[in-house]
């Protein structure tokens, strides 16, 4: 076991000083996997590695919904389908104390379903309901935690990319992974809001009650929003029936976003071309992040240290749930030193076969997986969330922001508590819809 763990770690940090020196996270694993395969197993094999991933990643079908999904989100954005579903479900739940917060939450979920990405939602929604919690007397921090907290659900409602990703490392189907994800987002949802309702239980001034709204004017909102429903309904709805795959539902959506925007009259020459260079830049990022993590998985294989690790944590005299505490323990910290993708693709070449050695299985994972890095997004000292909603309004202190997530971050703790206590509240959807 030494000698797995001693390569390991000189590759690891190796990996560390290249990140030091401020080269990219793709690329640093890409050298340190080269370096570390080159000398288990020959340069020879290692070079080819360069040509073999980057032809595998780059010629997968899977992967082809990432840009497609990026593209979709901006395109909701622009055309305004993000404000609209925030105005619908404000025009239900509004007039509660804290009701404005509990909408943003709704909102932020409505949004991840067409745009897939934590820090995309986050400052969608704090573009859009910031101003406004703050202008009806919501403090400071309330408002703050409510988006940052409520933007990582654009990680864990499905279509995401970051779910696209695992089932691409993990060798499963996607839409197994969708599926598994609906019912611990809905779960989430939920607690998010009820933290919002003991917030406001708490601190009664820290959030007034909105304008009650009449069932006329909120069938009048709905009307005005059909354009998102449709939206999602088209891209979920045929995704879960089996009319669309993947790829075509995705599409699908952004034909939609695209026909509402230019409907709209909100797309231009030059919104197309900041989208355009916008989602080959991410997209571009995205996939050398995929060809370091395969190449940085052969030396990682290579060492032996997957197999050593799934033997030494099967012959702890320990329950299985202990040792799925202590690796949520270590993502908890990932999370807040790491990028989101960058925490995965790391550390599922060894972590994955010790889960799935522990007889847990992969899909119920994943989503355990995303549970808990999407909690670093708002935890010190990163939290890439909380620098977002700090950008949008500097005013704010960022210790702010911070205090205002305390309660939602216990609520996800619950929540991952919850779903690891209970797999099946994430496995009972793929088994009986696929």
């Amino acid at each position: 076991m030494s000698g797995p763990i001693a390569m390991t770690a000189l590759g690891f940090a190796g990996l560390f000083v290249l990140m030091i020196l401020r080269i990219p996270i793709g690329v640093s694993m890409g050298i340190a996997g080269f370096l570390g395969f080159g000398l288990l197993s020959g340069f020879e094999p290692a070079v080819t590695l360069f040509g073999t991933e980057s032809a595998q990643v780059l010629s997968n079908p899977n992967l082809a919904v990432v840009p497609l999904f990026i593209l979709m989100g901006s395109l909701a954005t622009i055309s305004g389908l993000s404000d609209d579903i925030y105005r619908l479900i404000y025009a239900l739940v509004g007039h509660w104390p804290g009701g404005l917060a509990c909408a943003t939450v709704g909102g932020c979920a409505g949004f991840g379903a067409v745009c897939g990405s934590s820090p995309a939602t986050a400052a969608t929604m704090g573009q859009i309901s910031l101003p406004q919690m703050l202008k009806r007397g919501y403090s400071p921090a309330l408002a703050t935690g409510t988006i940052a907290a409520g933007g990582t659900l654009g990680m864990l409602v499905p279509p995401s990319i970051v779910m696209v990703i695992y089932a691409f490392l993990a060798r499963e189907f996607v839409i197994d992974i969708f599926l598994a994800a609906l019912i611990p987002a809905l779960l989430a949802v939920v607690l998010q809001v009820l933290a919002v309702l003991v917030f406001v239980r708490l601190w009664p001034d820290s959030a007034p009650a909105g304008e009650r709204l009449s069932w006329r004017e909120r069938l009048q909102i709905a009307g005005r929003s059909w354009g998102v429903l449709a939206m999602i309904g088209a891209v979920m709805g045929g995704l879960y029936s089996g009319i669309f795959t993947v790829n075509e539902a995705a599409a699908v959506g952004v034909l939609v976003a695209a026909l509402f925007a230019v409907g709209r009259r909100a797309l231009n020459r030059e919104n197309l071309m900041r989208m355009v260079g916008e989602t080959a830049s991410n997209t571009a990022m995205i996939y050398v992040i995929i060809i370091g993590a395969s190449i940085f998985t052969y030396f990682i294989t290579a060492t032996r240290l997957p197999g050593a690790l799934t033997a030494m944590f099967t012959d702890l005299d320990v329950p299985p749930l202990v040792v799925i505490a202590g690796i949520l323990a270590m993502y908890l910290v990932l999370g807040c030193v790491f990028e989101t993708i960058s925490s995965m693709v790391i550390t599922l070449p060894f972590i994955l076969p010790v889960v799935t050695g522990l007889g847990y299985d992969a899909v119920w994972w994943g989503i355990v997986l995303i549970m808990a890095i999407e909690l670093g997004m708002i935890t010190p000292p990163v939290g890439i969330n909380v620098f977002v909603l700090h950008g949008i309004d500097r005013s704010i202190p960022i210790r702010t922001i911070f205090a205002g997530i305390v309660p939602f971050a216990i609520a996800d703790l619950i929540r991952i508590a919850i779903v690891v206590i209970f797999p099946a509240l994430a496995l009972w959807l793929p088994s009986v819809l696929r």
